[in-house]
């Protein structure tokens, strides 16, 4: 386990426009206010198509990270994750999990990973920055290469 206390910076309300790259959206907040660290506590949005982590076959190593995705339409979405740094590619990389129900078939659910989306109507959230320690994300090749978020 790792911890660190937190020093907190400013907090933003965010608003995405419809039809908004969810992630390209987000990367342009945080380069546009200089954000490199920080948390998303919980957002809500509507999304027109959303791509999610799943698989519906069996795996090989059922350890190992997945990385198909599911693409679902025309969903609500609730979330949360974390901003950090990627000191390799220069830029923040977003961790961010989301609920979404599918509103043409009674809200039916998904919970996963996400891996990109297009907003419908709207996505309203709180960035929360983190100004110490730096926050970075960096791949862990003992396990899978997987992005971890490490304290500095």
């Amino acid at each position: 386990m790792r911890a660190q206390q937190l020093q907190l910076g400013r907090t933003f309300g965010v608003a995405f426009d419809h039809g908004d790259d969810f992630f390209g959206a987000l990367a342009d907040f945080c380069r546009e206010n200089d954000v490199r660290a920080g948390y998303i506590p919980s957002f809500i949005a509507g999304f027109a198509e959303v791509d999610l982590v799943g698989a519906c076959d069996r795996l090989d190593d059922p350890l190992a990270p997945v990385w198909t995705k599911v693409h679902l339409r025309n969903v609500e979405a609730f979330g949360g994750g974390t901003l950090a740094w990627d000191p390799d590619a220069g830029v923040v990389k977003p961790h961010i999990h989301v609920a979404v129900g599918l509103k043409e078939q009674a809200a039916v659910g998904y919970t996963s990973h996400l891996l990109g989306a297009r907003v419908l109507f709207l996505t309203e959230m709180l960035v929360i920055e983190v100004k110490q320690p730096a926050m970075e994300r960096v791949s862990d090749p003992e396990l899978y290469n997987v992005p971890l978020l490490r304290f500095r």
